[in-house]
């Protein structure tokens, strides 16, 4: 017999934050096993052979920025869901909410310390907005997330008209070898900080639309989610393609270090909808022994998130000299951490209800007086 005090699972808020917490990897392994400036600029490293360069082409189009905005998409609906159970139970969401997400920042803090490029930080202190935001209409969120796209967009054309193109400037974002310093490269670092958080409050805000309109539930029906996977990725990656193309046709001109990223700029969100899409249809099949393991990491998110720095930081630059790999070696890594992960979680939660982080977290966050039944998502 179920348990009337836990809310039953929606497993496509699972399945879906399993693949994007394994897509996340395909992002930053970038920036654990190569050399500074890879992330931005392809031909910095890694990329010295066709098979290498041709995957590095494939990680633009295919994964940069499109599975964080899917994971920062999942965490607007998580900050509503959140919520929401708190309220059926009695409990105060504002402070329940703020409480929980500065514990996060915490997390995100400690996560810091061993990798600048943690994504913990920047949602616990896009929250509070959030939470402001909750009960407003889905058009006024709509409209924020535009808003915040279209600064996305308009960002590296203020970039490129206020920052010169040198390596002094472009020191370990654009040029091989240089290291940036002065007031234009601290220009660029604000740039980049700001990019982060329009792109992920974007997200957020739409994620919080998609939430409650059914789309990230299960709710559509299944010919919803095969328009929303045929438009968003009919539409996002042949712009993505062509973006990128742009860039590596151009031999990665420094003219083209900020605008050239415009393109898939565009066409993250359409993409990552369409991703959306072909996850929902794939998570209403029959169950399978992909379902069950992608549902595992999904429910073990935040403890893969962390243990991904830890292993890439001490495989990639403790056992090995950073840079070590070229990109297509990388792909053998990313796959061998991935199955890892799939195994591994499915495994503990035959054992635990949550993985170990996600307990700790949830414990903390409900210490003191608490609603009867109440739980953490």
């Amino acid at each position: 017999m179920a348990d009337p005090d836990r809310p039953t699972r929606i497993t496509l808020l699972d399945t879906l934050r399993g693949v994007a917490t394994l897509g996340i990897l395909w992002m930053n392994v970038v920036s654990f096993g190569l050399v500074e400036g890879a992330y931005y600029n392809v031909s910095l490293g890694g990329a010295d052979t066709p098979l290498a360069h041709a995957v590095g082409i494939a990680g633009e189009v295919f994964f940069d920025q499109k599975m964080m905005a899917l994971f920062s998409m999942l965490f607007g609906a998580g900050i509503v869901l959140f919520a929401e159970r708190v309220e059926a139970r009695g409990g105060r969401a504002l402070w329940r909410s703020l409480w929980r997400n500065l514990l996060l920042l915490g997390i995100g803090a400690v996560h810091a310390v061993l990798w600048v490029g943690d994504i913990l930080s920047v949602y616990a202190i896009c929250a509070p907005g959030l939470l402001l935001l909750r009960r407003r209409s889905d058009r006024t969120l709509l409209a924020v997330s535009a808003v915040a796209w279209a600064l996305v967009v308009a960002l590296p054309f203020a970039m490129q008209r206020l920052v010169p193109l040198t390596p002094e400037a472009l020191g370990g974002v654009w040029f091989a070898g240089a290291v940036g310093g002065g007031p234009d490269a601290d220009l660029v670092t604000l740039s980049i900080v700001a990019d982060v958080f329009l792109r992920a409050f974007g997200a957020m805000t739409l994620g919080m639309v998609l939430y409650r309109s059914g789309a990230l539930t299960g709710a559509w029906s299944t010919a919803a989610y095969r328009r929303m996977a045929a438009i968003g990725c009919g539409l996002g990656l042949p712009l993505a393609a062509a973006g990128t193309a742009w860039v590596v046709s151009s031999g990665y001109d420094p003219r083209l270090a900020f605008v050239g990223g415009v393109p898939n700029a565009i066409a993250t969100v359409p993409v990552a909808l369409g991703y959306l899409g072909l996850v929902a249809l794939f998570d209403r099949r029959a169950v399978t022994w992909w379902h069950e393991r992608l549902r595992a990491v999904g429910r073990t998110a935040l403890t893969n998130y962390l243990a991904q720095t830890v292993i890439s930081l001490l495989v990639l630059r403790v056992l090995v000299d950073r840079g070590t790999f070229d990109r297509a070696e990388l792909v053998v890594f990313v796959l061998g951490v991935q199955l890892t992960q799939l195994v591994v979680s499915h495994a503990w939660l035959q054992q635990f209800r949550q993985g170990p982080v996600e307990a700790l977290w949830r414990r903390v966050t409900w210490w003191g007086p608490r609603p009867r039944g109440a739980t953490s998502t």
